[in-house]
Order: structure tokens, then sequence, then C-alpha cells
């Protein structure tokens, strides 16, 4: 019988590829780990006492605050904190969130019927939300009652980062906790002056490990300020009673790694500054302010950003993302100084074509008709875009790029929804049956 999973990614592993992609380890680690279970002697994941308790105090002595470990994502951090946040508001369910949220973050909405109010800044577009203090303030001083929280992604999938230190000054002049999906951020916090959102203002923060630093795919943290309480009661409600022993062995080691080679994210986080400033230099422009990304913007250089991996991949260099605007590429300490080089030289190589002029739409929030929960647990159809115009959007399966999400469970969807969703690919919709 052949083993296709393992085949690809053996043959991946030797075919001598640049790895502009997440994981943060790069496939350089040596895997030495035991797969294990809760056997005696070792610990309980949601109830711990031993050595788990002990790691997770070294983890939250990194990071200065309570830190716990997640081995199912950044995803079981998110829905935790939106869980936590409602514990503290006696029952109530409104949740005041910029408009590019994760997935898991509508899950969430929808296992919790929580009520979404998205803020979505005028100018904003698929690909950018330029969200300020003052977005958050006049959507925060016009509601009606107090939300349980406020969401930020920051960075966002693109590369973006607003300024966390005075929405938090906000948030916190209406008495409202801060918690942001700080996914592709984990290594922030050992940068000079830290910009982790827990040093920044936020309450909670949830950071994907495996993103961006040596950990295995899985490997989280959730982070949050001294009041919160029975911080595992909430993990446990939404996670597996089977927790990867090889994902807290990783997060384990990840401790010593970063005490002993923090220094090396600052060095590369200036290694990937210099390289995007040679390359502007060169012609190419950029998107974003996260220090350990490179997300090219194809079309002033007169390339799809679809057009511009493939050119990659001949290359042997697997981004991130792409697709019609954007290429993203995923640095992280353990991307070596060769790869890095290979990388620019192969955009050096690249000519440069009279720029592409169509721009993204601005978009605007769609009728909302229901609630996430009352779509997402709605029997649904699965239509054909043309055939979509008019009805309800049900699971996020027709949603966005990794960016801001055009349409959501619950709205009503449109023709420009349905443009849109065709420019980035998609051919049908799951809408909730009439």
């Amino acid at each position: 019988m052949n083993t296709p999973i393992c085949d690809f990614v053996r043959d991946y592993a030797q075919s001598g590829t640049v790895r502009m992609h997440m994981p943060g380890h790069k496939g350089t680690t040596e895997s030495t780990l035991l797969d294990i279970t809760e056997i005696e002697g070792a610990d309980e994941l949601f109830h711990p006492h031993g050595i788990i308790a002990e790691s997770e105090k070294n983890a939250s002595e990194l990071f200065g605050c309570p830190t716990y470990y997640s081995t199912e994502g950044s995803s079981l951090c998110i829905r935790s904190m939106m869980h936590l946040c409602m514990l503290r508001r006696e029952g109530r369910k409104q949740v005041l969130a910029a408009r590019n949220a994760h997935f898991a973050f509508v899950t969430a909405a929808a296992l919790l019927d929580l009520e979404v109010t998205w803020i979505l800044p005028k100018g904003s577009t698929s690909l950018s939300l330029p969200i300020t203090s003052d977005d958050v303030e006049n959507a925060l001083s016009s509601m009606n009652e107090k939300p349980v929280c406020v969401y930020l992604t920051s960075p966002d999938y693109p590369g973006h980062m607003p300024d966390i230190s005075s929405i938090a000054e906000v948030c916190h002049k209406y008495g409202v906790p801060l918690a942001v999906d700080n996914a592709h951020g984990a290594y922030l916090r050992f940068l000079s002056p830290s910009l982790h959102p827990m040093d920044q203002g936020a309450d909670l923060c949830c950071d994907s490990a495996h993103k961006t630093l040596p950990v295995l795919t899985g490997g989280a943290y959730l982070h949050t300020k001294e009041a919160f309480s029975h911080v595992k009661d909430s993990m446990a409600l939404f996670a597996s009673t089977s927790p990867s022993w090889l994902i807290l062995q990783s997060l384990d080691a990840v401790n010593a790694w970063l005490f002993d080679h923090a220094e090396s994210i600052k060095k590369t986080a200036e290694k990937v500054s210099a390289a995007r400033n040679e390359l502007e230099h060169f012609g190419w422009c950029f998107y974003g302010e996260e220090p350990m990304k490179i997300t090219i913007l194809g079309k002033p250089y007169g390339y799809e950003g679809t057009e511009l991996a493939k050119i990659l991949r001949k290359n042997l260099i697997e981004p991130e993302f792409s697709d019609p605007d954007m290429v993203v590429l995923m640095v992280s300490s353990e991307t070596s100084e060769e790869d890095m080089k290979r990388v620019k030289e192969v955009l050096e190589s690249i000519p440069k074509r009279d720029a592409i002029s169509d721009f993204e739409t601005c978009i605007a929030l769609p009728e909302k008709v229901m609630s996430i929960r009352e779509a997402s647990m709605s029997p649904f159809d699965v239509l054909d875009l043309e055939n979509a115009e008019g009805r309800i959007a049900a699971l996020m399966s027709c949603s966005c790029p990794p960016a801001v999400p055009v349409i959501m469970p619950g709205e009503r969807i449109d023709a420009s929804h349905i443009e849109m969703l065709r420019y980035y690919g998609y051919s049908d919709c799951k809408v909730v049956k009439t």
C-alpha cells in the first residue's frame, strides 16, 4: 500500500526548496521527540500540576504575563478568549470586532452565539483594513451597551499592524477588554522594543508559535492579564482531550531556545528590513509593517501575485500565499542567509513591466439578515456564484482571501460580492436553504 502523505513530505524535504512559508522551524529542526499520552509522571494540559505547569511558568516568564499552551493552534485560543470575555460580562454577547477576522473567530461567534458589530473603516479593501483608535472610539461611543470585548487582528495576514497602544487606551477608557489575534506575531515580544500586543496594553492575546518560531505546527500560546481566571476551563471547553505531546515538547523546547537565542530574532528582523529596502530600490512595492514578513504587491511591477508565485516556484522558492494582488513570504530566524540571498536574486532577475492599472475596490458592510450562529447552523445549498445573488451566506466557504472577508454567514450576497469572490477564484457559495 502506498503512503502518499509521507511520500510528498519526504520528497518536498529533499527538494532543496526555500521555505518562505510557515511553520517557523523551516524544516531545520531534527526531531527526537517521542509521542506519549498522559501517563504516570507526565501531566494534564488542562489540569496542570507537574511538568506542564512548570513549562508554562517558564513561558510566562519569557512573555511577561500568564501564558498557556495550546496544541490546537490559535484557533483554540481565539474561541477561549471569547468565552473568557463572555464570562466576565454576565451573559452579554455583543463583540466589537475589526472585519479582518480569522475563520476561528467566526466559528467562535457561531458556537457562543455572539452578536458581532463589525468595524470597517472608510477606504478598506479586501487587502487593507486601516483601523485606528478613532475608529474604535467612534464605534464604542455609539453602542447602546458595552461589548464583552474589542477584538482585533494584529498583525493581519498580509502584515499590517495597527497602533495597539492607542486602541488599548480607548478600550480601557470605556472599561472594555482588548483581545488581539496575534497569531503571526509570537516573535514580536523579542524585538527591542517589544511590539507584542500584551506589552502594548492588550488584555488577552493569542500567538501561533509555529508560524514564526521553531515550533511544530499547532503549537500556540494564550496570554492573559492576571485578572482572567479559569483560563484552562475555557480552553478545555473547545479542545481535544488528547493533546499532542509532540507539540507540547516542541513548545517546551522553544522556551530554552528563546532564552538562549532571542537575539537571532532581532538580527533576522534587521535582515528582512534591509532586504526590503534593497528590493524597493529595485522597483518592488510592499505592503504592511510586520518586521518578518515580505508581502509583495505585484501589480505595480507588472505582475499579478499568482504569476509571481509561479515564477518563484520555478526557482524552488515556495511562498506562503498568493492571490491576484500579492505574494506573501514568511521569514523566521531559521531562514538562512543563503535562502534570503536566493529570494533577492530571483526577484531582482524578474524584468519590470508596465504596471497593471486595475485597483482594488473599496468594500462596504453587507446587509445583515440573521446572526452568524443562525446562518452557520442552518441547512444550506451550494450554488454557482451567478445564482447566489440575493441569498444569505451560510458557512464561511465563500468569505474572503486571508484578509478582509467579502461576506460573512448571515449576510446577504449582492452583485458586488459575487464579482469580488469570482476575482479570488471562487465559483460557488454555500447559502442558507430557503
